[in-house]
C-alpha cells in the first residue's frame, strides 16, 4: 500500500454518530456544510496565489535572493558551536520535522495537510527557505508574534478600561511586523507615541501603565528595561540592586524620561519643563527632584527631542548592544522554545569577545542587516541548530547529553505553550489551513474553542519563555474532556470524518491522520501494530479515525516542540 496521501479537499465525506456536541457547536455544524465546498475551494486557490503555486500544486523554482546572505551569517553563528573536537552535532533533522518547528515557531499551530502537501510539491533543495520565505508573508505570521511580543511589551493585564486598547496594539504590531519594518523603529514608536490611543495604536505601549488618571512611569522604566535592553532593573526601584551594577538613581533617572507624558483630551502628551519628583524623607520637604539619566552609554542621548524621544533613541542606538542581544535571544527563543542565555530579561554584560559568543555574533549581523525580523527569522532558520535532530548520539550518557544541551548540538526538546496545544488540536481537526481565508464560522469556531481551552489551562504572560510544565489535571482534560471528544469526532466538517470517507484503504487513513496531528508519517512498526489491532477487532474508517485523533492528541508528542 502506498503511504502518499491523496486529498481532494473540496469534498465532504460521511459522518457516524456520536454523542449530541454542545448547542454552539451543533449550531455551527448545522450551518457549516452549506459553505464548506465553496469556502474550500476560495481557501485553496488563496493559498496557491499566495505561495506563487502553479494549480498543480508546484512552486516555482525562483529562489529567494538573500538566501546566501541567510546562510553566511547562519555558518558565522554554527561556526563558533563547531569548533569543539570531542562533541559531535545531531544528525539533520528531515524536512517535515523542520515545517513543524517551523509551523509552531512562526503561527502557533502545526500545518495543515493542505500545506504539508503544497511542501512536498516543493523540489528544490532549499525549500526549507523558501516556504520561510513565503510564510513570512502569511498575515497569519504577524499576528502570532503581535501576541506573543506584545505580553513581553505591556504584560496581559486587561489594563484600563478606555484607556488601554490591547486589540488595537496588536493589530497594529501584526502589521508592522508583516511588513518588516526594523524593529528600531517599532520601539522608537512606542516609547514616544503622542495622540489618541485609538488612532496611534503604538501609545498603547504607554497607556498600559496608566493607573487611575495617572502614568506609572515606574512600570513603564521596568518594563523598558526588560523588554528592550533584557535587564532586571526593577529591584533598583527602591534600593541599589544587590547583585548587579544597577543603583536606585540608574532606576530614577529612566523612569524621569516618562514622568511627562499625561493623559488629555488630546490623548498622550508630553508636560514641558516638567520637574520629576520621588519621595525622600531625608529632603528637604520629603521630596526629590530627579534628572534624567541612563545607566550607561550617557554619550547616546540626543540633544533635540521630547524626553521619550530621547530615551526611544537611546535605547536603539546603534552602539547600544544590548537592545539587539535582548530581541535576538527573544527571537531564538520563539523559535526553539528555548532562548540562547537564560533568563531572556536578565542577559548578562555584552562580553568584550564579541566573535566568541553567538548570541553577540547574531546581535552585530541583526543591526548589520536593518534589523530586520524577517532577516532574523530566515538565519535562525538555516542554522544546523535548527535544522538538527533533537536526539544525539550522547543520550546514554548524562554528562556528555548535558554539554550537548548546553552547546545546541541537538534541537532542545520543549514543551508546547497551551495555546500551541489547542491551536494544533484545532489545524489538526480542518484539512484545510485555518487563517483569514477561512470561512467566518470556521474562524468563530477556533474563536471559541481558544477561549475555553486557554481558561483552563491558562496563559504564561510575561514569563512566556519561562518552562512550562504541564499537570496531571491539563493531561485528564486532554484525556477525558470535550475538546479532545468534539475534535476527533468523525463528521462531515472534521478531518476524522473526511479522511475516512476519502482514503482508498487503511494505510492511506492512518497515514493522514499522522501526517495532520505529528506532521509525520508513522513508521512501518505503527502501521502494523495498527493494522494488527484492526485485525483483531475489526472497526469502521471513522472509528479507527475517532480512535487515532484520540490517542494522538493525548500523547507526549503531540504536546512537545522536537
Amino acid at each position: 500500500m502506498s503511504g502518499k496521501v491523496s486529498m481532494n479537499t473540496s469534498t465532504i465525506g460521511t459522518s457516524t454518530k456520536r454523542a449530541e456536541p454542545l448547542p454552539r457547536i451543533g449550531a455551527l455544524k448545522l450551518v457549516l456544510p452549506l459553505f464548506l465546498t465553496t469556502a474550500g475551494v476560495i481557501s485553496l486557490f488563496a493559498l496557491l496565489a499566495q505561495m506563487g503555486l502553479e494549480a498543480d500544486g508546484q512552486m516555482s523554482a525562483k529562489l529567494p535572493p538573500d538566501l546566501q546572505s541567510w546562510k553566511v551569517s547562519a555558518a558565522a553563528v554554527d561556526q563558533i558551536w563547531g569548533t569543539s573536537k570531542t562533541l559531535s552535532q545531531a544528525e539533520r533533522a528531515d524536512d517535515l520535522t523542520i515545517l513543524r518547528r517551523l509551523h509552531l515557531a512562526l503561527v502557533g499551530t502545526v500545518p495543515s495537510l493542505e500545506e504539508i502537501r503544497a511542501f512536498e510539491a516543493m523540489e528544490s533543495q532549499d525549500r526549507i527557505a523558501q516556504w520561510t520565505n513565503h510564510l513570512l508573508m502569511d498575515p497569519r505570521v504577524g499576528d502570532y508574534l503581535a501576541q506573543r511580543l506584545s505580553k513581553v511589551f505591556v504584560g496581559i493585564e486587561d489594563g484600563q478600561f478606555i484607556v488601554f486598547r490591547r486589540d488595537r496594539l496588536n493589530q497594529w504590531l501584526a502589521n508592522e511586523i508583516l511588513d518588516d519594518r526594523p524593529y528600531d523603529k517599532i520601539v522608537q514608536q512606542m516609547v514616544s507615541e503622542k495622540g489618541l490611543w485609538t488612532g496611534r495604536p503604538a501609545g498603547n505601549f504607554i497607556t498600559a501603565a496608566v493607573t487611575g488618571e495617572e502614568v506609572d512611569e515606574n512600570k513603564l522604566a521596568g518594563r523598558s528595561a526588560r523588554a528592550f535592553l533584557g535587564q532586571r532593573m526593577d529591584c533598583a526601584q527602591c534600593h541599589d540592586h544587590f547583585f548587579a551594577q544597577w543603583k536606585q538613581h540608574d532606576f530614577e533617572g529612566l523612569a524621569a524620561f516618562y514622568a511627562p507624558v499625561r493623559i488629555s483630551a488630546v490623548g498622550l502628551e508630553d508636560q514641558k519643563d516638567f520637574q520629576y519628583q520621588v519621595d525622600d524623607s531625608k529632603a528637604e520637604g520629603g521630596k526629590r527632584t530627579v534628572d534624567l539619566r541612563v545607566p550607561f552609554g550617557e554619550e547616546w542621548l540626543p540633544a533635540q527631542g521630547t524626553e521619550r524621544q530621547k530615551l526611544a533613541y537611546w535605547i536603539t542606538h546603534e552602539e547600544n548592544r544590548r537592545f539587539d542581544r535582548a530581541i535576538v535571544n527573544r527571537m531564538w527563543g520563539l523559535m526553539f522554545g528555548k532562548p540562547l542565555v537564560e533568563p531572556v530579561d536578565d542577559l548578562p554584560d555584552p562580553p568584550v569577545e564579541r566573535q566568541s559568543d553567538p548570541l553577540d555574533v547574531l546581535a552585530d549581523e541583526f543591526r548589520t542587516h536593518g534589523r530586520s525580523l524577517h532577516w532574523l527569522i530566515q538565519v535562525i532558520v538555516q542554522t544546523k541548530a535548527f535544522q538538527q535532530e533533537s536526539k544525539h548520539p550522547s543520550a546514554e550518557n548524562g554528562e556528555k547529553f548535558d554539554v550537548a544541551s548546553e552547546n545546541w548540538a541537538m534541537y532542545p526538546l520543549t514543551r508546547l505553550r497551551p495555546e500551541q496545544i489547542i491551536g494544533n488540536m484545532l489545524q489538526a481537526w480542518s484539512l484545510q489551513t485555518i487563517d483569514q481565508n477561512s470561512h467566518v464560522f470556521v474562524r468563530l469556531f477556533r474563536l471559541f474553542r481558544e477561549r475555553d481551552f486557554l481558561k483552563e489551562y491558562g496563559d504564561t504572560g510575561e514569563e512566556e519563555l519561562a518552562l512550562f510544565t504541564g499537570t496531571i489535571p491539563q493531561a485528564l482534560l486532554r484525556m477525558n474532556g470535550e475538546f479532545s471528544r468534539q475534535l476527533s469526532e468523525a463528521t462531515p466538517l472534521s478531518a476524522a470524518g473526511r479522511l475516512a470517507s476519502l482514503s482508498n484503504d487503511r494505510e492511506e487513513l492512518v497515514t493522514g491522520v499522522f501526517l495532520a496531528c505529528l506532521t509525520r508519517r508513522p513508521t512501518a512498526e505503527e502501521l502494523q501494530l495498527i493494522e494488527a489491532m484492526c485485525q483483531a477487532h475489526p472497526v469502521s474508517n471513522a472509528t479507527l479515525a475517532e480512535d487515532l485523533y484520540w490517542t494522538l492528541f493525548n500523547s507526549p508528542e503531540f504536546s512537545w516542540n522536537h
